[in-house]
């Protein structure tokens, strides 16, 4: 989406999938209170009126290399959520964008922030992780910031990126993974997250998962903001705070690693 912070960390157990409609609602929130994208742009590295995750503005070159995009390739950014990333992505390398993900809210807002940026080659439609509505082999790159691990059935979802790739093309994913997956500490969609496992059995090549404390880092310092600040009745605010509270958990216990994985589909 990129899916939020929140439904990643307060998610109920067992692992239940959260609606469009939740996000409708929490994109929603997060308009009505241009703070909390503040303080996130603030500490990740942004521009002000960037609408982007928790995903640091320092990966952006990194996942430009990774990727191989050009003038005339396409991107797939899935899970686009308000789609900076993948905004970025084409802006910076001339690739046309297209932006899949199931809020139509957060997409709204996709369409907005690429008019803001002066991104003409960027369309943004619904789908789902599992089921994008994209031709066979029909994108040169897909990118999926912090969502992979959402799904019911993961190993959909990879199959999917690999069905939409044209032969020889890239995939780039960033998410969590737990240091120990029996700590029950750490919620179970993440704990089951394995980006190498999950991209090798769909049948990618030239799989590498990389680590990256340093965006663990500044998560942390963002998460303290958050847990400290007094929110109110603002309930994008107290969502916001919550995460902080819940995240702060993680991040300064070390439970977690942040990782970049990357893949080739064969020929």
């Amino acid at each position: 989406m990129p899916l939020s912070p929140a439904a990643f960390y307060t998610e109920p157990m067992p692992p239940k999938p959260l609606s469009a409609e939740y996000f409708d609602g929490w994109y929603a929130d997060r308009v009505a209170a241009p703070t909390v994208d503040e303080i996130m742009n603030r500490h990740m590295g942004f521009l002000p009126d960037t609408r982007a995750g928790v995903l640091t503005a320092e990966a952006i070159p990194e996942l430009a290399d990774e990727l191989r995009l050009s003038p005339g390739s396409t991107l797939l950014d899935l899970a686009c959520g308000r789609g900076a990333y993948g905004l970025l992505l084409a802006q910076r390398s001339g690739a046309s964008l297209i932006g899949v993900d199931f809020s139509a809210q957060a997409l709204d807002e996709a369409g907005e922030q690429a008019a803001r940026m002066g991104v003409s080659n960027a369309s943004f439609r619904v789908g789902e992780l599992t089921a994008t509505g994209l031709p066979d082999a029909s994108v040169e790159a897909v990118l999926c910031t912090d969502a992979i691990q959402f799904p019911d059935e993961p190993a959909i979802a990879y199959s999917e990126i690999r069905r939409v790739l044209k032969p020889g093309g890239r995939v780039v994913l960033t998410s969590w993974e737990p240091l120990d997956r029996d700590d029950e500490r750490i919620s179970p969609r993440v704990r089951r997250a394995d980006l190498g496992a999950g991209l090798r059995q769909a049948g990618f090549a030239d799989v590498e998962v990389l680590d990256r404390p340093a965006w663990l880092e500044r998560e942390h310092a963002l998460w303290e903001e958050a847990a400290a600040l007094d929110p109110g009745d603002d309930p994008a605010l107290r969502s916001f705070h919550a995460e902080g509270v819940k995240s702060l958990q993680w991040t300064g216990l070390g439970l977690l690693r942040r990782v970049l994985a990357v893949a080739t589909k064969p020929r």
